[in-house]
């Protein structure tokens, strides 16, 4: 049988879905985040950092960690070729874009292209969306948010020390208690000296360098145990997976591994001690101990404790990106999982000092060292807590009883938003009934009543929503409570606005 019209238009029709590994925000979620991001906006000002805003899309080659193969650029990046006949360089090659897949390397781009012009050291904070090209998974989404804060032109550990400090007073503005957080401090210069020292020095074994971080880095997922079989003969997962070791003999391996159970010690300064004994026998490690026993020092001396800022020889950040201290910062709290299971949230942020970024542009080495705030981690974080709050309040919602008197109505709903209360008029076709459900489903705290009697009067009738949902449930049934008509209040049109903002004072202390 032939299919009708209206058949093939239906199966014309798109299917509303989402990309995978992506998702909608809702409205609950976004002021959360807002209110997050102006208390760690507020903290990045007061150390002095200025906003910089660069675009989502970049030139792949000046992201520079990923290049375009014949077909696309792949490895982590979304990335698209501009094929408009305006966009080809001299060459009349048509390049290759990509999303941003973190915010330094713009960041790079931009000092790059406007080195001349930059106060030195240039301080700059910026908040944006980043996008990773990688599979999805619980938790693990293509498209979040960062929030960095990066000081470029210095070579000072002083710069670094005050990142670890900008960290952990971030923390507390956002309602993170001492011991439910620390900020960890590690040095790329220690690491290097103990994979020396392990025999893996000398570009013939960047390889094995590279696979023996990447095995360190998965400390926290694997154990001691499982770092030790990626280091050496390899290791196979729960599902039968093999992941090739990088061939150490188990000496070497020993030596690496005891990066990992150090541990530390009272103060900042007698880890550093402790880890000279241990790791001071090549040059990259001492330059790497001196360089956090400066760190430790200057937080110390402002006051950061052990408690707030540690040296852990166990970090590991940035494989082929830091070049010397890099730190994380690790909400150390419990909490149930959907499945009921104890387990941590880990690290919400992290970087450390990259001093090899903008020379990709210039030729010239420009220090530079930043940190990065995951902001959807640290958000689902302080839900956890209950420190996640927001003003959830919906609008006032003028309802409409007489639709020709949508003028006043409108001028009601006008004389509330001036006086700065948010509101608005229903916009609708239903009866007060209606309207009523959908004042509640806005989360509206107030409705606003005029009928043909209340105008003729010259007065309003409030219905407190809030208060009225709990006073409902002391009645017995549905007659008593409109005979006692709870939370609702009759008054004076002119008085609107005061008797608005007095109901409102009430949930937003």
């Amino acid at each position: 049988m032939a299919k009708s019209p209206e058949d093939k238009t239906a199966l014309q029709r798109p299917e509303p879905r989402l990309p995978k590994g992506f998702r909608d925000i809702g409205p609950a979620e976004i002021r959360q985040n807002m209110v997050m991001l102006a208390k760690i906006r507020d903290v990045y000002e007061r150390y002095g950092f200025e906003p910089l805003e660069t675009p989502a899309i970049e030139y792949t080659d000046a992201l520079g960690k990923f290049l375009p193969d014949q077909d696309r650029p792949n490895e982590g990046v979304f990335s698209f070729q501009d094929v408009a006949p305006e966009a080809r360089d001299v060459k009349g090659t048509e390049p290759w874009l990509s999303l941003r897949y973190d915010l330094t390397a713009p960041l790079a781009r931009y000092v790059a292209e406007n080195f001349d012009k930059l106060p030195k050291p240039f301080r700059r904070y910026a908040t944006g969306t980043v996008f990773r090209n990688e599979k999805p998974g619980p938790g693990r989404f293509r498209q979040f948010t960062q929030f960095d804060a990066d000081t470029v032109g210095s070579e000072s550990v002083a710069a670094d020390a005050e990142m670890c400090m900008l960290a952990a007073d971030t923390m507390e503005a956002l309602g993170i208690n001492r011991g439910d957080y620390v900020i960890k401090v590690n040095n790329r210069k220690l690491i290097d000296g103990v994979l020396e020292s392990a025999g893996l020095a000398g570009e013939e074994n960047a390889g094995r360098r590279l696979i023996a971080m990447r095995a360190i880095d998965k400390f926290d997922k694997f154990g001691q145990h499982g770092v030790a079989l990626l280091l050496t003969r390899g290791r196979k997962d729960e599902s039968g997976d093999f992941t090739p070791g990088a061939g150490l003999s188990d000496e070497q391996a020993g030596k690496i591994l005891s990066l990992l159970g150090v541990g530390y010690a009272s103060t900042g300064s007698s880890t550093v001690a402790h880890l000279r004994n241990i790791f001071g026998d090549t040059e990259h490690g001492r330059q790497g101990l001196d360089e956090l026993e400066q760190i430790a020092l200057l937080v110390e001396t402002a006051g950061y404790g052990n408690d707030r800022i540690r040296i852990d020889s166990s970090v590991i950040r940035g494989l082929e990106y830091y070049t010397g201290p890099v730190f994380e910062a690790e909400l150390t709290f419990e909490v149930k999982n959907e499945d009921g299971q104890t387990v941590r949230f880990g690290s919400v942020g992290g970087g450390g000092r990259y001093d090899d970024l903008v020379a990709r542009f210039t030729g010239q080495k420009v220090p530079a060292t930043g940190f990065s705030m995951g902001v959807s981690r640290l958000q689902a974080a302080l839900a956890s807590l209950g420190q996640a709050k927001a003003d959830a309040l919906g609008p006032v919602v003028v309802l409409v009883m007489d639709r020709d008197q949508v003028a006043s109505y409108q001028k009601m709903t006008q004389n509330l938003r001036n006086a700065g209360i948010r509101a608005e008029m229903y916009l609708g076709s239903s009866g007060m009934k209606a309207q009523m459900k959908y004042a509640d489903k806005r989360g509206s705290p107030v409705v606003i009543i005029q009928g043909g009697d209340e105008r003729a009067k010259g007065e309003v009738t409030l219905k407190d929503l809030i208060e009225g949902a709990k006073a409902a449930a002391a009645f017995k049934d549905n007659k008593e409570w409109k005979a006692a008509r709870p939370a609702q209040s009759t008054i004076p049109e002119d008085q609107l606005v005061e008797a608005v903002r007095d109901i409102l004072a009430q949930y937003q202390a």
